[in-house]
């Protein structure tokens, strides 16, 4: 059960929850595991000092240490699991359509506080997404998780402020690039695309708040607790959240232009815009 104070979740109100408030809970809506793959259920398979295993678009499987059939057994588990969660994005906000890009699948299988690396990479503190060597350009973040732990483990996360309250903190000290920096970046190989104003917008607020000490210990925040079987569909480039503890969840990355939303001022890039003053895409 979520520890929250929301409406009920329907299918009428879907799109609007998840556009406004930016995340939407389904409880007892299992991905579910075959009996096969419930063998892959443990961490002995993902590599020392990465926090998951992903497959990317082309097929490629990364973070794990496993032999050719494990491989292959996680490779099908994760082409699996997107499209079952493209699938249930399409239930629930059937207008986003084509317009949905897939990212990484992803597989977490070690406890959340074993897999912390530190600093800015550290998900219990509260943040909220912008990825340093993957600019957006303003599309939004879209995640779809689903809790598969096989022990009755709950994930726990917490949720802060508003996004427009993040922002507005954190706008005033947010560091400018330097002139030519994004077309630097770019050539080296840094970044796959050239970073707009947007992105390194979003990366010094995520920067921010991720190393404030006093911030972590005081933001306003509620809890959430995702038991085995729930999914939870969340605009994570929206959400201030953290990640506080559970294992074995499975992680859909997608990305969606603010064109296809339904209410696009309700996206980060609009209402940094809007408090900025400026264009920043």
């Amino acid at each position: 059960m979520i520890v929250d104070q929301a409406p009920p979740f329907t299918l009428e109100n879907a799109t609007a929850r998840l556009e406004v408030e930016g995340i939407v809970a389904l409880t007892e809506c299992p991905f579910e595991i075959t009996a096969t793959e419930a063998d892959l259920l443990t961490p002995s398979f993902s590599s020392a000092g990465v926090k998951n295993i992903s497959l990317s678009l082309g097929g490629a499987l990364r973070g794990a240490t496993a032999g050719p059939v494990q491989t292959a057994q996680l490779t099908g588990l994760l082409t699996r699991y997107a499209a079952w969660s493209h699938a249930l994005l399409l239930a629930i906000a059937p207008h986003y359509g084509s317009a949905l890009e897939f990212g990484r699948t992803s597989f977490r299988p070690r406890p959340v506080e074993a897999t912390q690396l530190g600093g800015r990479k550290d998900d219990r503190r509260l943040h909220v997404d912008a990825f340093a060597s993957q600019p957006t350009g303003g599309k939004r973040i879209l995640r779809v998780f689903s809790n598969i732990n096989p022990v009755g483990e709950a994930r726990r996360w917490q949720v802060g402020e508003p996004f427009e309250a993040y922002a507005k903190r954190w706008l005033p000290a947010a560091r400018k690039p330097a002139p030519g920096e994004a077309w630097v970046l770019e050539r080296l190989g840094i970044t796959k695309a050239r970073r707009t104003g947007y992105d390194a917008l979003m990366l010094a607020l995520h920067d921010a708040a991720k190393l404030d000490a006093g911030y972590q210990r005081d933001a306003p925040r509620r809890d959430l607790a995702f038991e085995p079987g729930d999914a939870w569909v969340v605009f994570t480039d929206q959400v201030v959240h953290a990640a506080i503890s559970g294992r074995h969840a499975l992680e859909q990355t997608f990305y969606l232009p603010v064109q296809a939303m339904a209410a696009p001022e309700t996206s980060p890039l609009r209402v940094l815009e809007r408090l900025s003053g400026r264009r920043l895409v």
